[in-house]
């Protein structure tokens, strides 16, 4: 297993690493992450924005599944245009 962690990783385990649900290795790999991905950097601020914004927790499983992959097709979207 590679020890990077790629941007859909990432999205993928946002929720639990801002709930501090990640075991110490993936925490690890995660701000690993974060040190080299602006794009990254950027959608867990937009994620703790609108946590902070909405008064409650965000939890994957608490989100309709269309509307989880909707934002994830908006920063995939995102990160191939800042990227490209």
């Amino acid at each position: 297993m590679t020890d990077q962690m790629s941007c859909q990783t990432m999205v993928e385990l946002v929720t639990a690493y801002l709930e501090d649900d990640l075991p110490a290795s993936e925490r690890d790999r995660f701000e690993r992450h974060l040190t080299v991905c602006p794009g990254c950097v950027e959608y867990l601020a937009q994620i703790r924005a609108t946590t902070r914004l909405s008064g409650q927790r965000l939890r994957e499983h608490t989100l309709d599944p269309d509307y989880r992959d909707e934002l994830l097709g908006v920063f995939r979207r995102w990160r191939n245009d800042s990227h490209g």
